[in-house]
């Protein structure tokens, strides 16, 4: 068996690859469910420019940091935190920093496979013509027959084997052959049928008031808590603290700009974040208000019952399920990418057992997620499923933690003239801001992010009924009144619609779980369907 420094686990052949693999990688479902409602929700133009300016002076530090060094040094993030390790004579308790960026990859990936599964249904469910005529309290009963009865689940697992067969296929076939062909051809065809349907959506829905809630500037809605959105926002939407940018700076061509390709990226994947928005928006909302429509409540219900009023229906939904699977896949596949490296180079093994292991144990993971929207929905521990458990672990601990350590290290551990050689050649400005960033500014705003973000999981369980330690104390201990809108801020009870059973949902955040509302499995399908708040938004 080879040592680990002399395992090749591939590279890619043509420079652009890397922006198109990071762009697959960043753009994800947040795109479509998450990004418009806030944008309306917190100042429309004046929101997206302070999410820019997040992206900017925030997180594009921390990604050209991931990506760095594993440009570097051609391995994926755990090698080469090891050989950084090894050049600063730090402590081996840092390589704990990969390992963990790897778990939290593979979890992510886990419960994103089921997700895709569900938009994979949806397609074949909109070509049979499934939503014809259907009204929302039918689409919220084809939901949670698929997702929710515990009488269907097998279906379900059925899905979700097919999607990971799709994803698995393409990480066997390798880095160049599978990899990089079906990125180059995936990412700029899921560009150019978004582009179509935003066009659908100019010629039949209201984007004039799509363009007003998203793009005009509304001050009087931009509050402390619209940049609280915006950083947590861009901090989970882009795929750090996972490896992914490691592993694909490990495979760039030596052409490749790095730091411009990364730029690039930000800059499409808010491009992307605006058209998907306008075009939900202004098909779904009906051009007017979201009402506090986000997640699965705004996808995969109220807009197949929109979709379901246009001609030749059947078509339209399909191809829109579609471009939500192509978005879904190409993050599953980067999600894979950095626990199949690690995999290879830890055992030696060849490319194609690698991702047939590590594929299959991604399969048995997910489950974990599925049968908790059905079978173990009643199963809760401490208040919450394990799918949420999951969620709280991997967005409220790991991904914040091996942000924070990855800055730290690099910004106090390892020589400034190391740290250099890692960032090649970049204008003295950018190096002496990237620097101060690294050092001062990251550790201290992510480790805000990760125990707001926490706390208000946590208190979000409380309100559900859980039993744990942490809900002796009053949630004002853990938020200051109105910082409640730091992840999501729903509409008013008053104004949101009712559910498919004729009950007003309760007010909800991408933290909160709803444990409360989880009907016993004898209970109608339809009232099984998935809650709003039962998704966090930075899952995909």
């Amino acid at each position: 068996m080879p040592t680990p420094y002399q395992t090749h686990i591939g590279s890619f052949t043509r420079k652009s690859t890397f922006f198109w693999a990071a762009l697959g990688a960043t753009v994800g479902l947040a795109n479509l469910w998450q990004f418009p409602y806030l944008a309306s929700l917190h100042g429309g133009g004046l929101f997206i420019l302070i999410y820019l300016a997040c992206l900017l002076l925030v997180t594009l530090p921390l990604m050209v940091t991931e990506a760095a060094l594993g440009r570097y040094s051609r391995h994926g993030l755990v090698l080469a935190l090891d050989g950084f390790v090894r050049t600063a004579k730090a402590s081996n308790a840092w390589l704990i920093v990969g390992r963990l960026g790897i778990l939290a990859a593979f979890l992510v990936l886990s419960f994103t496979a089921v997700f895709g599964s569900i938009a994979l249904a949806y397609v074949f469910y909109g070509a049979i013509g499934k939503f014809s005529g259907i009204d929302q309290a039918g689409a919220t009963q084809i939901l949670a027959g698929l997702v929710s009865d515990p009488r269907e689940y097998r279906m379900f697992m059925s899905w979700h084997a097919l999607f990971l067969v799709l994803v698995i296929w393409v990480s066997i076939q390798g880095v160049v052959k599978g990899l990089e062909r079906a990125l180059r051809v995936v990412v700029p065809g899921t560009l150019l049928l978004m582009v179509l349907l935003f066009a659908l959506a100019v010629w039949h829905g209201r984007v004039d008031g799509a363009i007003d809630h998203i793009l005009a500037a509304h001050p009087e809605d931009v509050s402390f808590a619209s940049v609280k959105a915006a950083l947590f926002h861009a901090f989970f939407t882009l795929g750090l603290g996972m490896g992914v940018w490691a592993i694909f700076g490990a495979y760039t061509a030596p052409q490749t700009r790095l730091k411009r390709s990364i730029l690039a990226v930000v800059l499409m994947d808010t491009l992307v974040a605006i058209v998907a928005g306008l075009m939900i928006f202004s098909v779904a909302a009906g051009g007017t208000s979201f009402d506090g429509e986000r997640g699965f409540g705004l996808l995969f219900v109220s807009l197949p019952v929109t979709l379901a009023a246009f001609p030749a229906s059947q078509f339209v939904i399909a191809v829109v399920f579609l471009l939500t699977v192509m978005i879904v896949w190409t993050t599953s596949l980067a999600l894979m990418e950095p626990v199949v490296g690690w995999f290879r180079e830890w055992t030696g093994a060849p490319r194609g057992w690698s991702a047939l292991i590590i594929g299959l144990a991604v399969w048995f993971a997910g489950l974990a997620s599925l049968l908790s929207f059905n079978v173990w929905a009643s199963d809760r521990m401490a208040g919450a499923t394990v799918f949420r458990w999951l969620e709280l672990i991997t967005g409220g601990l790991l991904i914040p933690a091996v942000a924070i350590l990855m800055s730290v290290f690099t910004g106090w551990r390892i020589t400034r003239s190391l740290s250099s050689q890692m960032l090649g050649p970049a204008p003295k400005l950018f190096s002496g801001i990237w620097f101060w960033v690294m050092r001062l500014v990251l550790p201290v705003v992510v480790a805000y992010i990760g125990l707001q973000y926490t706390a208000f999981s946590l208190t979000n369980l409380c309100e559900s009924g859980s039993d744990g330690i942490w809900c002796s104390q009053p949630a004002t201990v853990l938020f200051e009144p109105g910082e409640e809108a730091l992840l999501e801020e729903p509409a008013p009870t008053a104004q949101r619609e009712p559910d498919a059973a004729g009950e007003i949902p309760e007010e909800a955040a991408p933290a909160g779980d709803t444990a409360g509302e989880m009907p016993a499995k004898e209970s109608e399908p339809g009232e099984n369907a998935p809650k709003d708040g039962e998704i966090l938004y930075h899952s995909v």
